[in-house]
């Protein structure tokens, strides 16, 4: 029997660096200051999304996924260590400011030494005030000794590329790439399902409990790339349209696919139909609007900010409203 698409509930995260807009723009309603993350679409440990709404009302979607493996698909991307699980973490991030000065390991790195999965990622600008930044790998060649003396004395951001941020950018963050969001982002993130950071700077700043937040400087430098970065460009993009819908695609890698949907059927009698991919779940992540999703037996209204898992095995779909989603599978 075909499925019905999973309002989430998200995890949330209190980071030093966030701020307060998850609550006054998307309206999560979550009782924490600051509120740095929302994981919407989550199976990770660390932080996982729960069902709201429907027969698995309250139920966690690692719990749903455990038990309904087909929910998921059948891309090999989909099978780790020999059993299906989520490849993917999607989130809303906050930085009211600056994130640390970071990098992730790649898969073959955190498979061996972490017991997890690499971070490649991608993100996506919602929303940037003027003059908001971010940190994209360094703007010349280093050594290990440059780096730790700089990290010592303070230095380090002069080697560092800082890319003026605006909403609507894209940047897509490699494994391996030094990076930081800076101050007046508001970022939606698709990554792998890994929670692996290893900071190298983080401002001397000190955590709720006066302790200077730790460094992971030994493991960073063992998967940083060193080398000098191009300053990242804005990719072409292409809309495409069809009555009450247009489409354009964001990011396609070997870890997940992203587009951009813009739903507008207040002048069209006929609603969007929604397909989901061959082979994958889908996840719709509102990020303006709102309207509705319709379906034999379902009727499940969406806000700006919610997050809806839609099974590969899913019945068919029509959506209607005026809205913005990121649509991400694998």
């Amino acid at each position: 029997m075909a499925s019905l698409p999973l309002l989430l509930k998200p995890a949330a995260k209190d980071y030093i660096w966030g701020g307060s807009r998850l609550n006054d723009d998307f309206g999560k309603n979550i009782n924490m200051s600051p509120l740095a993350e929302t994981w919407e679409c989550s199976t990770h440990p660390d932080g996982t999304s729960v069902v709201s709404g429907g027969a698995y009302d309250g139920v966690l979607l690692s719990e749903v996924l455990k038990y309904h493996p087909e929910y998921l698909g059948i891309h090999p991307l989909l099978i780790t260590a020999g059993k299906p699980e989520l490849p993917i973490l999607i989130k809303f991030i906050d930085a009211k400011s600056d994130l640390s000065v970071q990098v992730h390991p790649d898969d073959e790195y955190a498979l061996k030494n972490e017991n997890s999965l690499g971070k490649t990622e991608m993100w996506y600008v919602l929303d940037a005030r003027p003059g908001s930044k971010l940190v994209y790998g360094f703007n010349q060649d280093l050594n290990e000794e440059i780096v730790r003396q700089s990290i010592e004395e303070g230095t380090i951001e002069k080697f560092l590329n800082h890319v003026s941020v605006h909403k609507n950018d894209l940047f897509f963050i490699e494994a391996g790439t030094v990076h930081a969001i800076g101050a007046g982002a508001l970022i939606a993130e698709i990554q792998e399902n890994s929670n692996l950071t290893y900071r190298i700077y983080d401002y001397n700043r000190k955590d709720k409990n006066g302790k200077e937040r730790e460094l992971h400087i030994d493991k960073a430098l063992k998967v940083a790339n060193l080398k000098s970065s191009a300053i990242p460009r804005q990719p072409m993009r292409v809309l495409r349209y069809r009555n009450g819908c247009a489409s354009e695609l964001l990011t396609r890698c070997k870890y997940f696919q992203v587009e951009r949907l813009l739903l507008n059927t207040e002048i069209h009698r006929n609603l969007t139909d929604f397909q989901t991919k061959q082979n994958s779940f889908q996840v719709l992540l509102c990020t303006e609007g709102c309207g509705i999703i319709l379906g034999e037996n379902v009727a499940l209204h969406f806000f700006k900010g919610d997050c809806i898992f839609i099974p590969a095995d899913s019945i068919p779909l029509k959506l209607h409203g005026k809205a913005e989603f990121l649509n991400i599978s694998c």
